[in-house]
């Protein structure tokens, strides 16, 4: 074929530069699917961030229950179990054991302060409901029996205001500090109601020197 002024004219395919274009639905694949990579993304990243909120409130609900039903860090605030505890050292307390079984006398246990000094003390139970106690000479009668109480290193147990001989009611324990000279226990606020009794005291736990079941 020849053009006006006789020269050669190439034939050409009328769909040529179609031909020489991507086809339509390649260029939207490719469109679409970096849109999709990205969805993807935020997807995956929203997933692990729920994930991780879901994990969070989960492990902090389960602190919540084994601190509030099982077993509770406590810091001594005082030296009256000296040198059974010494001040500030920290204990682990067994909060759901007396919903079992009753205390018994020897159990060191974590109560509510009487007085209202401190939020928490720690004591030795020393006589339990029905026993009777009294101080004779500087030692502890239980039930007519002087106990041997070699956790006191000799310390002479003196009387308080609360009158004795006296009968644990039911529902109550007595408790002393180990310290006895400088301990305000039950010799002063009388005993105790099993319901402001937190745990017993099974572990020191800080400091490491001198971990130790109790």
């Amino acid at each position: 074929m020849t053009d006006d002024a006789g020269l050669p004219i190439e034939d050409v395919p009328a769909d040529r530069d179609a031909a020489a274009q991507p086809p339509a639905d390649v260029v939207e694949r490719g469109g679409s699917g970096a849109d999709e990579d990205a969805d993807a993304g935020h997807q995956s990243f929203g997933r692990w961030l729920f994930e991780l909120i879901v994990m969070v409130a989960i492990a902090f609900g389960l602190a919540t229950v084994v601190r509030t039903y099982v077993v509770q860090p406590y810091v001594i605030p005082s030296g009256s179990m000296i040198p059974t505890i010494e001040i500030e050292e920290r204990v682990l307390a067994n909060k759901f054991i007396y919903r079992f079984e009753k205390p018994k006398p020897g159990d060191i246990v974590v109560l509510d302060d009487p007085t209202g000094n401190v939020p928490t003390l720690i004591k030795r139970v020393i006589a339990v409901e029905g026993q009777t106690i009294d101080i004779e000479d500087g030692s502890v009668i239980v039930d007519g029996k002087r106990l041997d109480e070699p956790y006191t290193h000799g310390k002479r147990t003196e009387p308080g205001p609360v009158p004795l001989p006296l009968t644990i009611p039911e529902g109550y324990v007595w408790v002393m500090g180990d310290n006895r000279p400088n301990s305000t226990d039950s010799r002063s606020f009388g005993p105790v109601p099993m319901r402001s009794v937190h745990g017993k005291a099974v572990l020191r736990i800080w400091p490491l020197d001198r971990l130790e079941k109790l």
